[in-house]
């Protein structure tokens, strides 16, 4: 069987491996444009931080390993530009010599990951103007900083990423502004928890503004500046951090179904329309395991493990996925920043009738000394019972607490059952009711 695979990165190396290790006789190609396979994309904003760390310290494992060490065809600088689903070929064009190449396959996976959106407006393509998706933004990034005198950066968008990326300036003791038109830091978080977050960037010297309409980004005196309706931001260099969209054009193109937000829609064995096709990672979409709808969240952990059953489904192993709950932690200067299912306003979009509750508590027990405080959010359903969401801020103890949440979750938990559990106490680590169960303690009382 000859398996090929069009992208390289956490999904499609992922899939690559595990079906050479299950049916190592097997013929794994994989088709990676770039010259960058199995990176760490996560990590790069700390890299960033770093001026004299290399960005390929991000890399896990390069092409050669894979060649050498596991007998898979890693074909870099290789781009896919049509699939023929009739005579099942993938063909396109080698960088190296231009030459078009033709590669048949018994069973495809397309893991061509997503790209930064760039907002549509003029100047968006001027020198300077950069955006973080590949290893190769990252490295443009930190040699654009390298080469030029650069002072102050404005970040378009508030996102996980934009915020990263302004403690990552920071740390190189940059000046950073940030602007979006919508008028909420994290629109998706309770306004108490958004509000301690926006607390956390205005301490670190990053100037917030929202709700200003951006028109374009000039350039004058050989500088930029984000012009916006009523007032312009001068930077040395402007980032934009508005987002993702899926590679899933080539699919389309194919005849493929997409599906929310133009992912590939694909089943729970990870297969697209086409039956002898499979997408993973960015591009695809997944179920979501509170509504049991269709949902694109754009995850590290969704694209490792999709990989996995996409292989384990084409060398006839059977598998398939549940579902996402969305589940996502990030950094912002001294905080943790996490949620996991939907905010209110998701639980109501979705049909639920929602409850919520925020509190304030401690991160370790009270006599214990460094405690911090802890701000959660539950949301529950007063129709089912069920919990549906959660959201925690704090400056130790969110990261991984909120994975209790999670797996709560994908069982389909009530408030009063998770509100149960066995959660783990000593002085060091938490108060004897743990933030989660006080929260979901005060939701009960709401949903009664």
């Amino acid at each position: 069987m000859k398996f090929v695979i069009i992208g390289g990165d956490a999904a499609g190396m992922s899939a690559a491996s595990r079906a050479k290790r299950t049916l190592p006789d097997m013929e794994v190609i994989v088709l990676e444009k770039t010259g960058d396979v199995s990176y760490s994309a996560c990590g790069m904003p700390y890299n960033i931080a770093d001026a004299d760390r290399p960005m390929d310290d991000l890399v896990v494992r390069s092409a050669d390993v894979f060649r050498k060490k596991q007998g898979i065809d890693v074909l870099t600088g290789y781009r896919a530009e049509a699939i023929d689903t009739k005579n099942r070929i993938v063909s396109g064009t080698s960088r190296h010599n231009r030459e078009p190449f033709r590669f048949f396959y018994d069973r495809l996976l397309i893991a061509t990951g997503g790209r930064a959106k760039i907002p549509a407006l003029p100047g968006f393509d001027h020198p300077g103007v950069a955006a973080l998706k590949s290893l190769k933004d990252g490295r443009a990034i930190k040699d654009f900083i390298r080469a030029n005198p650069v002072r102050k950066v404005v970040i378009v968008g508030m996102g996980y990423i934009g915020l990263e990326m302004a403690e990552a300036l920071r740390m190189r003791d940059l000046e950073v502004e940030m602007v979006k038109p919508g008028p909420a830091l994290l629109p998706w978080m309770s306004r108490e928890l958004a509000s301690v977050v926006e607390q956390e960037l205005h301490a670190n010297q990053v100037r917030l503004h929202l709700g200003c309409n951006i028109t374009a980004v000039e350039k004058t005196a050989g500088a930029l500046q984000v012009v916006c309706d009523d007032r312009t931001l001068p930077a040395d260099m402007v980032l934009a951090a508005i987002g993702i969209d899926p590679n899933s054009e080539l699919a389309a193109d194919a005849g493929i179904e997409t599906g929310v937000g133009n992912a590939i829609a694909v089943n729970r064995r990870m297969q697209t329309s086409d039956e002898n096709i499979y997408a993973a990672g960015d591009c695809a979409d997944a179920y979501h395991v509170v509504t049991g709808q269709k949902t694109w969240i754009p995850l590290a952990l969704r694209a490792n493990r999709a990989g996995w059953t996409v292989a384990d489904n084409v060398c006839g192993r059977p598998n398939r996925l549940e579902g996402v709950a969305g589940t996502a932690v990030f950094k912002v200067f001294g905080l943790e920043v996490a949620r996991t299912g939907l905010s209110f306003e998701e639980s109501q979009r979705f049909g639920f009738d929602p409850v919520d509750v925020t509190i304030q508590t401690r991160s370790r027990a009270h006599a214990h000394p460094g405690a911090e405080t802890i701000w959660v959010n539950l949301i529950g359903d007063k129709k089912s019972g069920r919990l549906t969401g959660a959201q925690m801020v704090g400056r130790e103890g969110v990261a991984h607490r909120i994975n209790a949440a999670a797996v709560a979750l994908h069982n389909r938990m009530s408030v009063r059952a998770f509100s149960q559990t066995d959660l783990a106490y000593a002085p060091p680590f938490g108060p004897v009711w743990d933030p989660l169960l006080t929260a979901a303690n005060q939701l009960l009382k709401k949903m009664i």
